[in-house]
């Protein structure tokens, strides 16, 4: 059962991942609004979208966007 515990603790970084290096393609900074909205429509998890609202309102590069979602993308 472990097993099942890593499984699912391990999307919510894939898809942060796969969402911050879909919408950072081409582009140095985006704001909080832009990538939630995204976030919306990639359809992520109540808790990443949670995570994604609760950023201040601004602009972020891609490092602090994953950096302050808990991703590793950059």
């Amino acid at each position: 059962m472990s097993e099942d515990a890593s499984v699912t603790a391990q999307p919510d970084t894939r898809l942060l991942d796969e969402l911050l290096d879909d919408i950072y393609h081409g582009q140095e900074r985006i704001s909080q609004v832009d990538i939630y909205r995204r976030a919306i429509a990639a359809e992520l998890p109540a808790q990443l979208l949670a995570r994604i609202a609760a950023l201040p309102q601004g602009e972020y590069a891609v490092d602090e966007a994953a950096d302050l979602l808990g991703g590793t993308a950059g």
